[in-house]
C-alpha cells in the first residue's frame, strides 16, 4: 500500500503539510556505566578534556578532531564562560538531555526554553561515521523545514542517554524513518510554486470527496515521491550498528541528521541522574540543574 492511500480527509493532508519532524522517546532499560567507547566508530579525539559540572555530578567528554567547526566553538564557549549558569533546559528519559540556551540563565519556573544562541548557527558536519550511540555530544537544531541545510546552534547541545534496541525495535525505526522521508518529500512536492495548481486541486478533489479525480492525482503524486525517492539512500541500519545498539543502546532514529562533535568519557551515570528528574510539560526540569563548563587542566 502506497503511504498517502491512507489519507481520508483535508485534515490529515493539512497536517503532512504543515508537518515538523519532531522525535520522541519512551523511558526503556537502558546500558550502565560511565563511560562509552566509541572512538573507532566515532573518528579520532582531540587532546582537550571539557567537564560539564552540576549538581548531580561531573560529565567528562572529549570531542571529535574530525568536527572542528563544532569542536572548536564548543571549546571557544566554555573558555568564555558562556555556558555558566546556564540549565539543562529539556530532558527526556530515555532520550537525551539538553542544554546551552543562554536565555536558561536565571529563568523564571515553567518558562518555556529552547530559542536562544549566539547569534549565529554552524554549518553541518554530519559524518556518516558518527552514530547516537548513548553518550554521544551532538549539536540541536531548527527542524528541516524552517532549516534545509541542518545548519546548527550556535550553543544548543544535547547528549544522547537513549536505550536498549533489539532487531524488531530497531526495523521499527527504519520503518518509521521511510514514512517520515516520504512525507517529507510530499510536503516539498506540494510547497512547490510550480505545484501551487496541482495542491489546490489535490485538496479541491479531497473536500469534494470525488475519489475518482482524487485517485487519479494521489496516483500523479505517488509516481513524483517515488522518483524522487529513488534518488536517495535509503535509511538502513547496519548489522555492525545494530549490534552497538543491541548493547550499548542510543537514539539511532536521530542518525544522518544532527552533527555529533563529540562524546563522554566519563559520567554517564549523571546523564542518567539528570534524565530521570521530574519534568513540566515542556520536558524542563521541575528542579533547575544549572552547569559550569570548563576544559581539565592537564
Amino acid at each position: 500500500m502506497k503511504l498517502f492511500d491512507v489519507i481520508k480527509n483535508i485534515g490529515f493532508i493539512l497536517l503532512l503539510l504543515t508537518l515538523h519532524t519532531g522525535v520522541s522517546a519512551q523511558s526503556d532499560t537502558h546500558q550502565q556505566g560511565t563511560s562509552v567507547d566509541n572512538t573507532a566508530q566515532q573518528g579520532m579525539l582531540m587532546d582537550e578534556t571539557v567537564v560539564i559540572s552540576t549538581s548531580k555530578g561531573d560529565i567528562y567528554l572529549k570531542l571529535y578532531k574530525d568536527t572542528p567547526l563544532h569542536s572548536n566553538n564548543f571549546i571557544m564557549l566554555a573558555n568564555e564562560g558562556y555556558f555558566d549558569s546556564t540549565l539543562f533546559h529539556r530532558v527526556i528519559e530515555g532520550f537525551m538531555i539538553q542544554g546551552g540556551d543562554p536565555d536558561s540563565k536565571g529563568a523564571a519556573p515553567g518558562i518555556e526554553l529552547g530559542n536562544g544562541g549566539p547569534g549565529y548557527d554552524i554549518p553541518a558536519e554530519i559524518l556518516p561515521s558518527h552514530m547516537h550511540v548513548k553518550g554521544v555530544l551532538a549539536a540541536a537544531r531548527e527542524s528541516d523545514d524552517v532549516n534545509p541545510e541542518r545548519l546548527s546552534s550556535g550553543s544548543q547541545f544535547y547528549i544522547v542517554q537513549g536505550k536498549l534496541f533489539n532487531d524488531s525495535t530497531l526495523d521499527a525505526v527504519e520503518k518509521k524513518q521511510y514514512s517520515l522521508i516520504k512525507q517529507r518529500i510530499f510536503v516539498n512536492i506540494m510547497n512547490r510554486p510550480e505545484n501551487t495548481a496541482l495542491r489546490a486541486e489535490f485538496l479541491a478533489a479531497d473536500e469534494r470527496e470525488d475519489p475518482v479525480r482524487f485517485k487519479f492525482l494521489l496516483d500523479t503524486l505517488n509516481g513524483m515521491m517515488d522518483m524522487e525517492y529513488a534518488l536517495m539512500t535509503p535509511f538502513k541500519i547496519s548489522p555492525e550498528r545494530r549490534e552497538i545498539y543491541k548493547t550499548t543502546g542510543g537514539a539511532p532514529h536521530l542518525d544522518g541528521n544532527y552533527t555529533i562533535f563529540g562524546e563522554v568519557i566519563s559520567g554517564l551515570e549523571v546523564v542518567d541522574k539528570i534524565a530521570a528528574v521530574k519534568r513540566d510539560e515542556n520536558d524542563r526540569p521541575l528542579e533547575d540543574i544549572s552547569m559550569k563548563v570548563y576544559l581539565l587542566k592537564e
